[in-house]
Parts: C-alpha cells; structure tokens; sequence
C-alpha cells in the first residue's frame, strides 16, 4: 500500500463528512449543474484510481460520488420543490431556482 492511496482516501472521505450536513439540511438546495459533474467525477477517478491499484483511493471517491449523488436526488431545486408539494407545502415561485 502507499501512502498516496491514503491520502486520496481520507481527502475524499473528509469530503463525505463535509457534505453531510448539506443532506440533513432539508433546505438546502444544490444546483443539478453542481452536483450531477461531482457525481460523474467521484465515479470516474474511483474507477481510475481502481484500475491503478488504489483500492482506497477507489472506495472514498465512489463514496463522494455517491454522496453527490444523494445531494443531486434529495436537494437539488426541483427535487425539494417536488418533495414540498407531494406534502402538500405551499413553495413560494419566487422561492425556487432554476436547475440551468
């Protein structure tokens, strides 16, 4: 193992944590435009570094891939727009940005 893996994993799990708070917040919202190309990236590199023999490395970026990944499915705009109004929460139009 080198310490390279190690460090590519810790990186890519303090990203994890970081993001966190992000997901329990039920008001965030994250742009589609943001979050879908993080997702795609975390995938890639953990293929990558997979392919390289980082294991590690591989497995905290396929985390970080899938913590954007539940960021773009629970809070992007539309997704919490959709979630208010199957509630049955009125959201104010102004209230809601635009996923471009």
């Amino acid at each position: 193992m080198v310490w390279q893996d190690l460090v590519f994993m810790a990186g890519s799990l303090l990203s994890v944590v970081f993001l966190a708070p992000a997901l329990q917040d039920v008001n965030a919202r994250i742009p589609l435009m943001t979050s879908v190309p993080k997702m795609a990236l975390g995938a890639v590199y953990a293929v990558t570094f997979a392919t390289m023999g980082m294991s590690l490395a591989a497995v905290g970026l396929l985390a970080t891939g899938i913590m954007w990944s539940l960021l773009a499915a629970y809070r992007s705009p539309s997704a919490t727009a959709a979630s208010s109004a199957r509630a049955g929460t009125p959201v104010a139009p102004d209230s809601i940005a635009r996923d471009e």
